[in-house]
């Protein structure tokens, strides 16, 4: 029953990401939307989340996004994240009308495709049976953006095997991170291949 409950809740969860942004997206004009508050940054292909400094457990995560081929390099795609505290809980910041996610950041790729965030392990210190995850949003040029499926931690004690196979069996195969710890900080790869569909604006 257990594990019913877990498959559940993760199927609940890669869902959840993409219901919850695209119907702010489908109902938010692009100014209102706190995805596009880019807007007023200058962007470039290292991003790094509030906080940071302050983190014990820092992560970095590379990797290249490619056009739907799956070998050329995308440039100029803009990236977002945004997740939880270590605590597992969504600190939110409200400016006006407007309320959003505290621990989020964009970046855009350069003319490889290559991109990096300074993040830290979301989620880490939880004692619910809850999965470590950060959102992730894409965004290419003249194209709307959408949702990718939620990073997960290959380290993460809740991700179970029937999980894992499950995610298989949906086609979810490269969105678990694999962390290695190289001088004090956490570093993982996640390469992404852009979707085939088209989503002109």
């Amino acid at each position: 029953m257990r594990t019913f409950s877990f498959i559940l809740y993760l199927g609940l969860l890669l869902s959840f990401n993409s219901t919850l942004l695209a119907q702010d997206i489908a109902s938010s004009v692009n100014s209102k939307n706190p995805f596009y508050d880019y807007a007023n940054k200058t962007l470039s292909n290292i991003g790094t989340i509030p906080d940071y400094d302050t983190k014990e457990d820092k992560l970095k995560i590379t990797g290249t996004i490619y056009l739907s081929d799956g070998v050329t390099p995308a440039k100029d795609v803009i990236l977002y994240i945004e997740q939880p505290n270590e605590r597992g809980s969504y600190e939110m910041v409200k400016e006006g009308k407007k309320r959003y996610v505290h621990h989020r950041t964009w970046i855009k790729t350069n003319k490889n495709g290559q991109y990096t965030f300074y993040t830290f392990v979301p989620g880490k210190r939880l004692s619910q049976r809850k999965l470590m995850h950060i959102h992730p949003v894409v965004k290419e040029p003249n194209k709307k953006e959408y949702v990718l499926p939620v990073y997960l931690f290959d380290d993460d004690p809740k991700l179970s095997k029937i999980c894992r196979k499950r995610m298989v069996k949906q086609g979810i195969t490269n969105n678990i991170l694999k962390l290695e710890e190289k001088k004090g900080v956490f570093v993982a790869k996640r390469d992404i291949i852009l979707s085939q569909t088209e989503n002109t604006l």
